[in-house]
């Protein structure tokens, strides 16, 4: 059970995120709504924050954790720490340049991030603007998922796991500072987000300077050199972070299209925000943990261990998934109504948000999948596969979202679902090649107990979600209700009866075990 305590490290301090991060979004939903500087700002935030994606969420650790577990095993601590300060050294001096270049260039640039800005000059030059702000966030965060890498690799999750909980209480405090100024959808309180932004990456620095500094791994900082490892290095990072960042470029993707119609990119960005919450506690617990794992047991030779460890990986995972997959889909609407709901986001922006909500829970299996499946690849240095199945739903997701965004505006429907239409499809298509290729090479077999647990996941979960949309149905007026207390409290409610009707479906049907929830619960022995 060691794996799932790992996962539970990671994926509790994930949770403790997610929760202020909704906190985070509830508070900006009241006062930036779903108006041109909400668009502006997310615009903003969602390039350096692709990158805090990329490389902090697993991507960049799937080259980088590999070579570094590698000299840590095979030479010794400071080989390790030598190729670690190499990698330091390379990834600060071009992501520096990056800055710079991006800087000078941003209105070039914004023409690509959101095309549809330019038909409204105010806006374009407010998103050129918080985007300038909030781009020293990308060298920070970048460098934060190297130090995260090299805690990971010796077992060390705690820091890395705990650096979102400081963006959003540093961006809830940015919030409440615009609030008590009197700020309301209006260009300063953008200002005030983005520097918000900018001051979070500066803390997420510290935290994991003073992380790899309390575990006696604290790096210099070299002139770059391009070294064999660093070399290898590259040759392994380009592929790994485009196959693992997929699903974010997927969305970065969806929000260029999405700003030719006013207010989609803020719907996309709240749906968003609401389906991650299991793919960020599930996904990222699993990308952060297995992959070290994986890794260890194939240096050690032990196939048994390694097929083992994706199993229960993938049972962990469809455990959280299948259920919040489910959930999203029929009530989407009453959860969109219960978190938002208020202030500038008014009752006209809930539906647009909630129909992108159930699309997106539709694709959030595939996603975890994909979290679930690639470090099987990583751990043997094949980053090229994933790349080239990552490029191929990259492709099929841009050509979708573009075809599927101007056939439903002719429809008369909301052209911005057809962006979530595509990115799930993207995402199956993705996890399902993934998927078969490890079949095909005897890397996944799918084991007896994993297959039965499936089953029995499915009909739980199925379960569930009627028990959900039936309480959804009872409580309709409480959600519909112009008071912030009663959505609250019909959230809470539907979220518990969610869970209740669950974990005792779960129970019964034999889909979770009594005593695996006694192991994974039992303290852990101190070496």
């Amino acid at each position: 059970m060691k794996l799932y305590r790992a996962f539970a490290t990671v994926g509790g301090l994930t949770m403790v995120s997610r929760i202020l991060g909704f906190a985070r979004d509830i508070l900006i939903a009241a006062t930036l709504g779903s108006g041109a500087v909400a668009d502006a700002f997310f615009v903003a935030f969602r390039f350096p924050n692709l990158f805090r994606r990329l490389f902090g969420e697993g991507a960049f650790n799937s080259a980088f954790v590999p070579l570094f577990a590698g000299h840590l095993e095979g030479e010794g601590r400071e080989a390790a720490r030598k190729f670690a300060e190499e990698a330091l050294a390379g990834l600060v001096f071009v992501l520096v340049l990056l800055t710079a270049i991006a800087q000078i260039a941003m209105p070039i640039l914004m023409l690509g991030l959101a095309p549809g800005f330019a038909a409204t000059p105010e806006k374009f030059d407010l998103a050129v603007l918080l985007t300038r702000i909030t781009m020293p966030y990308l060298l920070c965060m970048s460098v934060v998922a190297l130090l995260s890498g090299v805690l990971n690799s010796v077992g060390k999750f705690v820091e890395s796991s705990a650096v979102s909980i400081v963006l959003n209480l540093t961006m809830m405090a940015a919030t409440v500072i615009a609030i008590l100024m009197g700020l309301s959808n209006e260009p300063l309180a953008g200002v005030v987000q983005a520097w918000g932004v900018f001051a979070a990456g500066v803390l997420q620095l510290g935290l994991l300077l003073w992380g790899v500094h309390r575990n006696g791994l604290t790096l210099k900082l070299r002139w770059p050199r391009m070294t064999p490892g660093v070399r290898r290095l590259i040759a392994l990072g380009i592929p790994g972070i485009i196959a693992g960042g997929v699903t974010q470029l997927n969305i970065v993707i969806g929000t260029i299209i999405a700003s030719m119609q006013n207010g989609a990119v803020s719907h996309l960005y709240y749906a968003d925000r609401v389906y991650e919450l299991p793919l960020a506690i599930v996904g990222i617990a699993i990308g952060v943990v297995l992959l070290p794992d994986i890794a260890r047991h194939l240096r050690a030779g032990n196939q048994a261990a390694v097929m083992d460890s994706q199993n229960r990986s993938f049972e962990f995972a469809m455990l959280l998934t299948l259920p919040a997959a489910v959930a999203l889909a029929v009530a989407p609407t009453a959860i969109v109504q219960g978190l938002f709901q208020r202030g500038a986001f008014t009752a006209a922006d809930t539906p647009p948000t909630a129909y992108a909500l159930a699309i997106f829970a539709l694709g959030l299996p595939s996603f975890v999948m994909i979290k679930v499946f690639s470090p099987a690849f990583f751990a043997r240095q094949d980053t090229a596969t994933p790349m080239r199945y990552a490029v191929l739903s990259l492709t099929a997701n841009t050509l979708g979202s573009i075809a599927l965004f101007f056939l439903f505006r002719t429809l008369g429907l909301m052209p911005h679902l057809g962006i979530a239409v595509a990115t799930s499809l993207g995402g199956w298509l993705n996890a399902g090649l993934l998927y078969r290729t490890l079949i095909n090479r005897g890397d996944f077999v799918p084991d007896a107990r994993l297959m039965r647990a499936l089953r029995l996941m499915v009909l739980s979960s199925l379960i569930m979600g009627v028990a959900v949309w039936g309480t959804a149905t009872v409580l309709q007026e409480w959600f519909a209700a112009p008071g912030v207390v009663l959505r609250a409290s019909g959230l809470a409610l539907l979220v518990t009866a969610g869970l209740a009707v669950y974990g005792a479906a779960a129970l019964i049907s034999g889909a979770v075990e009594v005593r695996q929830l006694r192991a994974l619960l039992r303290p852990k022995s101190v070496p």
